[in-house]
């Protein structure tokens, strides 16, 4: 099977924390990462800006069983409804690491790595000003800030920000854990934010690579399974979960 790639800027979790995608089934959690509702907070212009947690859920039973299909009528966990109905539970995401396949904006003091396949329309990189025009303009001191908050602050790592001087990337400091992406200005629940560097694997132990941030599909419709591919945002998937943003803000510190 080979060794496991790790995205450049992401560090692994600790063994005991890993996610299995079952076949036709629901991911199956270990090492009981905490689980909590992830809202996207707006600023006073109307654009997303931050995360701020809502309603805990447990992750004690080992594992986990979260549903992938959509389907479940006791959301987050699986109910066992992937196997009443038709799905297209095929993973058929690029087995191919992120960075492989990126697009680069160049600027005076940053660059930037985009991967559009992995865009879940959380729209962070519209907040202050498109983030790849403030890459261009990174040699200006705000310019420069923004644009890298504006990419750590993509939950999928579709965009990192590099430092041009020293060729590292900025990635925000996660625990390993896990957020129901909840999507108030459009009326939409997105996928798992998955932070922290778990591993994520098939069932056979075939291990995807690991990354700092990315989003796994719980709506059942992604084209780019096991990921998200902001399709829950077209078609308004809602996973009808009770909750309120009412707890910290994540992460609690941007660059």
């Amino acid at each position: 099977m080979g060794s496991t790639k790790i995205m450049t800027g992401s560090k692994p979790a600790a063994k005991g924390y890993r996610i299995v995608i079952a076949d036709g089934g629901p991911y199956l959690v270990f090492g009981r990462p905490p689980l909590a509702m992830q809202f996207i907070m707006a600023n006073d212009r109307g654009a997303s800006w931050y995360f701020q947690e809502g309603r805990h859920f447990s992750t004690e039973n080992e594992p986990t069983a979260l549903c992938r299909c959509g389907g479940s009528h006791r959301k987050p966990y699986c109910d066992g409804t992937h196997a009443k109905f038709e799905w297209d539970s095929r993973l058929t995401a690029p087995d191919t690491p992120l960075l492989r396949d990126v697009e680069i904006t160049e600027g005076g003091t940053l660059a930037m790595s985009d991967n559009e396949r992995y865009c879940v329309f959380a729209r962070f990189c519209d907040a202050e000003g498109r983030a790849w025009n403030l890459v261009a303009n990174s040699e200006y001191p705000e310019a420069r800030r923004l644009a890298i908050r504006e990419a750590s602050m993509c939950p999928s790592a579709r965009l990192t920000a590099w430092d041009n001087e020293t060729g590292k990337p900025f990635e925000p400091a996660y625990e390993p854990s896990l957020g129901l992406v909840e999507d108030i200005a459009i009326g939409a629940s997105g996928g798992i934010w998955v932070r922290g560097g778990i591993r994520l694997e098939r069932v056979n132990g075939h291990a995807f690579e690991v990354r700092n941030r990315m989003v796994l599909c719980r709506c059942g419709e992604s084209s780019n399974k096991p990921y998200c591919d902001g399709t829950h945002a077209a078609i308004r998937w809602r996973d009808e979960i009770d909750g309120v943003p009412e707890g910290e803000t994540v992460p609690e510190e941007v660059y």
